[in-house]
């Protein structure tokens, strides 16, 4: 009988909490979200998982020199993973429309807005009491409005590790429902007519505005903003390996394994920080609602932002696109076509759309930057 007692003293069942029990569940849903609902599966069903594992009492694996402590000390803690993934994500980007129609920067400049508005929606909810967010832990809420996981990450590692559990959540939740939250608010901000404007076909980009590209982008926003050139120098690094056309074989492996193996780890590290303690409080369903708002703003300053530029300029653009302004690439540009289609299903607007959405994804990197800067 002793030895019965002790197995049982021993076991996950007697040792777990209720909060242990809750987080187990929340793990199981977000594994049914990638694996039935296929919502962000690469990230979703790794830091599902890693969730799983970091709640089992007992286990250890996420506590102090378990494999998943292990995996955020060294890859999200330093950094490291977020902007690996930002390496692998510009060997996978075609920067082609951006440089095709470089208007559309402002397009994914203007998706950055729900950024800084949701950093004031989360210092305005601490200033009347609900909430209980210093300015680092806003700066990282806020990010979650650029729709960009590995920058959200990054930001939230960067300052307020205790949130980053929550924010990874929010932040790739958000982004595989890009279909579901933006088609209403694209579709309440234009007009038929507008959404029905079709636009001329995009020029050729030459092989050297490729390679200059990522060069100049790291030396300008760089050299002016240095907190942002960890990010948009993996990314333009990257970019440069896809563009250069002699160093393909290292271009393959960012593209592929790399990104595919720190994917891995970057997700159940994520999943290490999910936590009763850390998530199973108040402060978590204000970052899951400022998260959505966040989204919500990001999306219809991008729509609002190409209506004012049709009242300045000569060579209109459909206001759909520049709700793909923020950086869920490919997803967001994907969303801008086939509302375009449905309103004209002549009018393929896909390619003008990746335009704001790469330009999204250097925004929300250049927001990152001036988040660090200024709350560090």
């Amino acid at each position: 009988m002793d030895l019965v007692r002790q197995i049982w003293i021993e076991s996950g069942l007697y040792q777990m909490t209720a909060g242990q029990a809750v987080m187990l569940a929340v793990c199981l849903g977000l594994l049914y979200l990638g694996i039935a609902r296929k919502f962000e599966p690469l990230l979703l069903v790794t830091i599902g998982f890693g969730g799983l594992l970091s709640n089992i009492p007992g286990a250890g694996i996420a506590e102090t020199g378990g494999l998943l402590y292990l995996a955020y000390e060294v890859g999200i803690e330093s950094g490291a993973f977020p902007l690996i993934i930002f390496m692998g994500v510009g060997a996978l980007t075609d920067f082609g429309p951006l440089l095709a129609n470089p208007k559309t920067l402002f397009l994914g400049a203007a998706a950055q807005f729900g950024i800084f508005a949701t950093l004031l929606g989360a210092l305005g909810l601490t200033e009347l009491g609900w909430m209980d967010f210093s300015l680092r832990e806003a700066a990282a809420i806020g990010i979650i409005g650029g729709a960009d996981g590995p920058t959200a990450i990054y930001v939230a590692g960067q300052l307020a590790p205790n949130l980053l559990g929550a924010i990874a959540v929010a932040a790739y939740s958000y982004m595989a429902l890009v279909p579901l939250i933006q088609p209403p608010i694209m579709r309440a901000l234009t007009s038929q007519r507008e959404r029905e404007i079709r636009m001329v076909q995009l020029r050729d980009v030459t092989r050297t505005e490729r390679i200059l590209f990522p060069l100049v982008l790291l030396l300008l926003v760089g050299l002016l903003l240095p907190t942002a050139a960890p990010l948009l120098g993996m990314l333009a690094f990257g970019n440069l390996m896809r563009e250069c056309g002699v160093v393909d074989r290292l271009s393959d492996t960012t593209q592929n394994a790399l990104i595919n193996v720190v994917t891995i780890f970057l997700g159940l590290a994520v999943g290490s920080k999910l936590g009763a303690d850390h998530f199973l409080v108040v402060e978590t369903l204000g970052i899951l609602l400022l998260g959505i708002v966040a989204f919500a703003i990001g999306t219809a300053s991008g729509v609002l932002m190409a209506k004012l530029m049709n009242r300045l300029s000569h060579n209109p653009v459909n206001p759909l696109i520049g709700a793909a302004g923020v950086s869920a690439v490919p997803m967001a540009a994907r969303v801008a076509n086939r509302v375009g289609v449905e309103a004209n299903p002549h009018n393929i607007l896909l390619m003008h759309a990746m335009g704001p959405n790469v330009a999204g994804v250097i925004g929300s990197a250049v927001a990152a930057g001036i988040m660090i800067m200024f709350t560090s």
